[in-house]
């Protein structure tokens, strides 16, 4: 006794095994049509793929010092930073969005990137210490190396790049011989 699919019982709900399995690839479909309206073309991605990775590298640069320096934001929040600002920009590029808009974007990006960098900020009344100065700083640079890269000036971020990490590694000691080595703290 062969049953036939089409004199197959419905099942509770209403709808026969084949309406479901229409819907189903109805629902897969749009979710694919909206996904792939959105990828960029081949040399696009490359593009955008090279810039996602430079940003990871500038950022990876930058909280690789300060990580080595035990500070709060380190390795992962400064390649995060870098990467989340050129993702932000490349969006924006992506979506052909006029010179005063993109501006806005990176407008809304600095603003959010000082409240971040605010937060790593800390006065300590006792001793009239004001901490996290560097550390805020050094978000906020790495923003703007993020930005750049996202801009696609890859030359421009690799100098900017370069002079952050010596302002962070050489210029701590230079900092030491004139305050001394409890004075400060960054």
């Amino acid at each position: 006794m062969r049953q036939v699919l089409s004199h197959a019982p419905v099942p509770p709900g209403g709808r026969c095994p084949r309406a479901a399995v229409r819907a189903t690839l109805a629902a897969v479909s749009v979710i694919l049509d909206e996904l792939s309206a959105s990828l960029p073309t081949a040399p696009e991605a490359v593009r955008f793929v090279i810039r996602l990775l430079a940003a990871l590298l500038a950022g990876g640069i930058i909280g690789w010092q300060r990580e080595a320096s035990h500070k709060s934001a380190g390795l992962r929040t400064h390649m995060l930073v870098c990467a989340g600002t050129a993702l932000f920009v490349l969006a924006a590029l992506g979506k052909d969005m006029q010179l005063d808009a993109l501006s806005r974007v990176v407008q809304g990006l600095i603003t959010g990137i000082g409240f971040l960098g605010a937060g790593a900020i800390l006065k300590i009344e006792s001793t009239h210490q004001v901490k996290g100065l560097t550390t805020a700083a050094g978000i906020w640079v790495t923003a703007a190396l993020g930005v750049t890269i996202g801009l696609g000036q890859l030359g421009t971020a690799a100098i900017g790049t370069a002079l952050a990490w010596l302002v962070l590694t050489v210029l701590i000691r230079v900092d030491k011989r004139i305050d001394g080595p409890n004075d400060r703290v960054a």
